[in-house]
């Protein structure tokens, strides 16, 4: 992902070899990993808190598939998806590819992690079809609630505390405080904002707020903020994290009703959410804070704001179209859904063996 090769991927680096580990790196990068020479840290620090990254993506697509799938059919596809299709495309976004040197922006991954999670969760979605259940003979769609609420809230909350490391600490070091600071700030203001217009949102809709919508509120807030964190102003994240929490209540039942069967919203969460906080950017962009780039509302016109919906589009075609063709060769020559047995009794039986709420 980071290796110096050609503007498509890397081809130096491969099991961090070739570079200097020690915090005192000179020039020792050069050849290697010259789109991380930017930043002071040891080597091994950088490799492993994009390995973080890299794992994030993988997750979502757990929740998309969850509750239908064989154990290792999900392995299979998330090796692959960390070993090829996350590192190629964060290589033309970070590691000096052609969408990066193009001035495409995604400081902390609504794109490169986010999107591209819900990207490869979305292809596995269609080929594995709705949980038994979730759609009665006439279609229509039949609720399957979450099984513990406050442990659903306490996951929320646990996200919104992980962000401040996701979305700060990719600014990969301590020299500005006032950069953390001001990240820190965008990412917790767009959070909260989600909360606030995601639990309005659903009492407009439905009568009451609803508390699973509003965990997913708040994480909508986040991953739109997680692209322009560090690129747009405090009122700005308000503004991101407020619309972010409306789309999310809209794209949840926009999915169920067309029997894409998303158990957890990840598609609308970590999809829908990072193309905005994406576009957004070229809409909010500061050229003090973006290096130069303004969005539309600041002067900018719509030039930037058109490197940010291509490079949005071409990560997406990418890794949908790549992660469709794998999910079918999965299921061609080792099958990826359980038997409907399987699913009736549960997989933590099924597939591990073991109950996860014995009586």
């Amino acid at each position: 992902m980071f290796g110096d090769g050609n503007s498509i991927f890397g081809t130096n680096g491969l099991f961090v070899l070739g570079a200097d580990n020690s915090p005192a790196m000179g020039d020792s990068y050069k050849g290697v990993f010259s789109s991380l020479n930017w930043s002071g840290i040891p080597i091994l620090a950088k490799f492993f808190f994009q390995l973080v990254f890299a794992a994030t993506a993988a997750t979502i697509v757990s929740g998309c598939v969850a509750e239908r799938i064989h154990f290792s059919s999900f392995m299979i596809f998330s090796f692959i998806l960390v070993a090829v299709i996350y590192p190629i495309q964060g290589h033309w976004i970070w590691g000096g590819g052609w969408l990066g040197n193009w001035g495409f922006l995604d400081f902390a991954g609504s794109t490169v992690v986010h999107s591209v999670g819900g990207w490869a969760g979305l292809a596995g979605i269609i080929v594995l079809g709705p949980r038994i259940g979730k759609y009665d003979s006439a279609g229509r769609m039949n609720p399957i609630p979450g099984h513990n609420m406050p442990l659903v809230t306490l996951g929320g909350f646990i996200l919104w505390l992980g962000w401040f490391g996701f979305n700060p600490g990719s600014t990969m070091g301590t020299s500005d405080p006032g950069l953390i600071a001001h990240i820190a700030v965008t990412t917790n203001l767009a959070a909260a904002a989600g909360v606030v217009t995601s639990s309005i949102t659903t009492r407009v809709l439905f009568g009451k707020p609803d508390l699973s919508m509003s965990v997913n509120g708040a994480l909508a807030g986040l991953v739109a903020i997680t692209a322009p964190c560090a690129f747009v102003t405090p009122a700005a994240s308000v503004l991101i994290g407020a619309i972010a929490g409306v789309i999310v209540c809209l794209s949840v039942p926009f999915f169920d009703n067309r029997k894409i069967d998303d158990p957890v919203g990840a598609l609308s969460v970590h999809l829908v959410c990072g193309i905005f906080g994406t576009i957004a950017l070229g809409l909010f962009g500061v050229p003090a804070l973006t290096g130069g780039a303004a969005g539309l509302f600041y002067g900018g016109g719509a030039a930037f704001l058109v490197k940010q919906i291509v490079g949005t589009v071409a990560v997406g075609a990418f890794t949908f179209i790549f992660s469709l063709i794998l999910w079918n060769a999965v299921k061609t020559f080792i099958g990826v859904r359980v038997d409907p047995e399987d699913e009736y009794i549960g997989l933590d039986l099924a597939e591990h063996g073991m109950e996860a709420y014995p009586k």
